[in-house]
């Protein structure tokens, strides 16, 4: 354990070293958030008062869809960038040959981006939820800290998964753009789901993000647990029991068979 510690605080420290000198970064992506808020404030104003999807007030379920969408999807995305970067730079086969494991040495190479990431999910959400006074609940907080666990753990396993994609056929970012640019419309982060044609509704009841987004709000915006966010964190679980032992023996397939082909440096 002490091993694995130093090694991640050693990882954490090489990235702060490397964002500190990009320090506008900060800077931009605060202002990026905050500029967003903005927008998701004025587009409930403009769509008003009469429009509460599922129950909910619109600014708040906007926010909190898009804010913990962006999360899991940024999430995903740093496994695939991890990749890219050792690929890009040359030291990916090195690092596989290492006495740690490929796995580890991978989920510790996206462990500074995802912790980011998550920090600013909940700047963002409490940033936003500052504009229009929201008071949680502490059994809300309980909830948010049990959906957000298992909702990043299910980022992790398609995180992994997309990075033995990236280990295979050096597309990995095709699965963080299909995300971020498909299956959004899918997964209710900007308005419910109810809203989509009823085969669309079959095929994002299978998308294990939508029962991410659905769960947090309620967790955030209704508070008290309720049959709905059991059932929601029921789904969740599965998917995650599910999902990781699945990506971990895809990642290993796709590092073994580049191996083999000689293609582990390729990008």
């Amino acid at each position: 354990m002490n091993s694995l510690l130093d090694k991640a605080i050693a990882i954490v420290k090489r990235d702060l070293l490397s964002a500190l000198r990009y320090r506008g970064a900060f800077v931009m992506g605060a202002a990026g958030a905050i500029m967003e808020i903005a927008g998701l404030y004025y587009l409930s104003r403009a769509i008003g008062p009469g429009f509460r999807p599922d129950g909910m007030e619109s600014y708040p379920f906007l926010l909190v869809g898009a804010g913990f969408y962006t999360f899991l999807v940024m999430g995903i995305s740093s496994f695939v960038t991890a990749i890219q970067d050792a690929q890009q730079a040359g030291t990916f086969e090195v690092l596989m040959s290492t006495s740690s494991s490929p796995l580890l040495v991978t989920l510790l190479s996206a462990i500074s981006t995802f912790l980011v990431t998550g920090l600013t999910f909940f700047f963002y959400l409490l940033a936003g939820l500052w504009i229009v006074p929201f008071r949680l609940r502490p059994s809300s907080v309980a909830l948010c800290l049990l959906v957000f666990a298992i909702s990043a753990a299910i980022a992790v396993a398609i995180g992994i998964a997309a990075a033995a994609v990236q280990v295979s056929v050096q597309k990995g970012s095709a699965v963080v753009w299909l995300l971020g640019s498909a299956v959004w419309l899918l997964t209710g982060a900007m308005f419910p789901v109810s809203a989509l044609p009823w085969f669309l509704q079959s095929v994002s009841m299978l998308i294990p993000l939508t029962h991410s987004v659905d769960a947090m709000r309620m967790a955030v915006l209704r508070g008290a647990p309720n049959a709905t966010l059991g059932k929601e964190i029921v789904v969740l679980g599965l998917f995650c029991i599910t999902l990781l032992p699945a990506s971990l023996a895809l990642f290993s397939e796709a590092l073994r068979r580049a191996r083999l082909n000689g293609t582990l440096s390729f990008y």
